[in-house]
């Protein structure tokens, strides 16, 4: 996949590829190697002394560990274990072990995670542990059997799960990378046409006044005559702002809300001029801002004033809509200009060519190239060009002379000068006359909102021969948000299906696996879509922010398809397992999943445990660790809820319809060794 989003992908795929690559080549051979040293037969009573004492010295060491841990659990009752444990984890989520930041606070959380590891190897809580399970296996079993016997609830939360998932997935906000607070912003300045330099100084100093007084300040730069948006020249000034790092700034000090204020005070104290405050582009090489960057154009080849009027109307509009929060173009038709006139009539009658005019106006006003020189082993070029004071106003044409062949001619005899207005600079985009706007998104509404909100404005305000063409980030979010995206999910489906295909001998079984997928991707949309709705609130926004389906949402979902359907190749392949060994579907179904419910519940709650830090995080790239997190979270949560139950009754579904294309073929007739299973999981 090309552009920025195959980068990211790209990054992502070779991450998990290498990494499950070496799991599998570590399952298949150190862990049986491993399992063959631990795991060693017992001699019959045939053992050497030495075997002998170490077993009675490891005997003496299991109880002496026993003895301990029979006061610990008197003292550790499984309640008080399961608090410590909790209490453990939000420490980790909310960045409690940090011993240079919290040394007191780290050093107690060290030591209720010790008394909570210790508690959880007493027999008391292994006991507590094992019938709370068994119970909850119980009533687990009773639930699956429901769920296959009511096979009308399946088909209608399977099919539910996929209608909602498409509706979410049209509702949630769409984006490229969310905004982060990089520690950094930039300011624009733009003056009225014509200022001078000084002028513009004394509005800088002004404006970095201003900036110097906001606290979560740590540094700026200023700099004259050059603007970040667009512009070259006394009207135009920027600024570079760093804050402090994010240790000593606190969470109503993050970057978005720092140059907000500073951009509603300028608009308050700075009348004479237009200040912009904006965050750097997260990506960087595209443009100089995260906004939006809009190239109008005027496919008439009509009057540069008519078509400022078109912009403007079209930015009023656009701050008209509750999904943008400023529209804004540095471009500026009323810059004072002098428009020289040759008279060619008399430029021919004096033998001159109107070519020696502008030679000689460029020579004394803007430098031309005359020669070169060597000096010290390097060549130097030599540009001819009059004194400042010669040039600084326009009595100095009198003083210009041009030649007349043996004589030197006023060049103001074939001249003529008007005051008239103009722009500085006139853009092209794709050949056409061009004005650059930055459109900021308001808080609470991403890019792909915005994005909506500009196409329909335009289709609505923008007359005949005016369009507008996205550039930056927002030309590679809408071209990435597009079928590429698509292409990728149906690829993955694919893949999972042919390959499941192959494993199972059957077309018809995998579908028991690919039709449970949807329910963990609809968890993700919830959870994303829930925890948007609650960073809309004024008190939560903060903490919390906006989340749309982005990049991060994207390989998380992707992720999730892989883990989800391991979830769920576990149950169906246990189940698959006892039919073979002649039990019949429904039960095979149900002990299959019983069979496997410990280690799916395991491993499920044990990532979305690990992934709670990045669902609460804060600090840099804080906004994408909270959109990876929460949809990997409501994902693996709402998925590992509903597959439990759901997959058995797919299974029964699917491998009734497979037996009666292909009738089950026994293996063996002997089912003794599945005695001992089938006693375990019936209990």
């Amino acid at each position: 996949m090309g552009g920025t989003a195959g980068t990211f992908y790209r990054q992502f795929g070779l991450t998990m590829a290498i990494a499950i690559g070496f799991s599998a080549l570590n399952a298949l051979t150190l862990s049986p190697a491993l399992c063959a040293i631990f795991l060693k037969p017992h001699n019959g009573g045939h053992e050497s002394l030495k075997e002998r004492v170490g077993v009675a010295a490891k005997e003496a060491r299991k109880i002496m560990i026993a003895r301990y841990a029979d006061s610990i659990g008197r003292l550790m009752r499984p309640g008080i274990t399961l608090l410590f444990v909790t209490v453990a984890i939000l420490g980790m989520i909310f960045g409690l072990f940090s011993f240079s930041e919290h040394p007191i606070l780290c050093s107690l959380m060290i030591i209720i995670s010790v008394l909570a590891l210790a508690g959880m190897t007493t027999d008391k809580f292994k006991q507590s542990f094992n019938d709370s399970y068994n119970g909850i296996l119980g009533k687990y079993k009773k639930q699956v059997l429901f769920f296959i016997q009511k096979r009308w609830i399946s088909a209608g939360l399977v099919i539910g799960s996929i209608v909602l998932l498409g509706v979410f997935m049209q509702i949630t906000p769409t984006g490229m990378v969310p905004n982060e607070d990089t520690g950094t912003i930039m300011g624009a300045v733009t003056l009225p046409p014509g200022t001078s330099q000084e002028r513009a100084q004394e509005i800088l100093n002004r404006v970095d006044s201003l900036v110097a007084a906001d606290p979560a300040v740590q540094s700026r730069t200023v700099i004259s005559g050059y603007s970040f948006l667009g512009g070259q020249g006394p009207s135009y000034g920027s600024l570079i702002i760093k804050l402090k790092n994010w240790e000593e700034r606190s969470t109503m000090q993050n970057s978005t809300i720092v140059y907000a204020t500073l951009y509603m005070r300028a608009q308050k104290i700075i009348k004479e001029a237009q200040v912009l405050f904006f965050a750097p582009p997260m990506i960087p090489g595209y443009s100089a801002s995260s906004d939006i960057e809009l190239n109008m154009q005027d496919k008439t080849g009509g009057d540069l004033d008519h078509f400022f009027d078109v912009v403007n109307n079209y930015t009023a509009a656009l701050e008209a809509r509750p999904e943008i929060n400023s529209a804004k173009t540095s471009f500026n038709p009323h810059f004072p200009q002098y428009q020289l006139d040759i008279d060619a009539a008399a430029c021919k009658k004096a033998g001159i060519s109107p070519n020696d005019i502008l030679t000689t106006l460029q020579g004394y006003y803007g430098g031309l190239y005359a020669s070169n020189f060597n000096s010290f082993g390097k060549m130097y070029r030599v540009m001819v060009q009059a004194e400042p004071d010669a040039t600084k106003n326009m009595e100095t044409l009198q003083s210009i002379k041009v030649r007349n062949g043996n004589e030197m001619a006023p060049i103001t005899q074939f001249i003529s000068i008007k005051k008239v207005y103009g722009p500085d600079v006139i853009s092209r985009f794709n050949l056409y006359t061009s004005m650059k706007v930055m459109v900021a998104p308001a808080s609470g509404y991403t890019s792909g909102q915005a994005l909506q909100a500009i196409a329909e404005v335009a289709q609505e305000n923008l007359p005949a021969g005016f369009g507008y063409e996205l550039g930056g980030m927002a030309r590679e979010e809408a071209e990435t948000s597009g079928s590429t995206t698509g292409l990728i999910f149906i690829l993955c489906f694919v893949f999972v299906y042919l390959l499941l295909s192959a494993q199972y001998e059957s077309y018809i079984l995998p579908l028991s696996v690919l039709l449970s997928v949807p329910f963990g991707l609809l968890g993700s949309f919830l959870f994303v879509g829930g925890i948007g709705a609650l960073g809309s609130i004024p008190a939560l926004k903060m903490i919390l922010g906006t989340m749309s389906n982005d990049i991060y949402m994207q390989i998380a979902l992707i992720m999730l398809m892989g883990l989800l359907a391991k979830n769920a190749i576990l149950i169906v392949e246990f189940a698959l397992e006892r039919r073979r060994m002649g039990m019949s579907i429904t039960w095979a179904a149900v002990l299959g999943a019983a069979a496997r419910l410990r280690p799916i519940l395991m491993t499920s709650l044990a990532m979305i445990v690990g992934l709670l830090p990045l669902m609460f995080a804060s600090g840099a790239g804080a906004n994408g660790n909270r959109t990876l997190g929460t949809s990997a979270i409501g994902g693996m949560l709402i998925g590992m809820i509903l597959q439990i139950f759901i997959v058995p009754a797919l299974f029964v579904a699917f491998q009734y319809l497979q037996e009666k294309f292909k009738p089950m073929e026994w293996e063996d007739v002997d089912n003794s060794d599945a005695e001992p299973e089938i006693e375990q999981y019936t209990k």
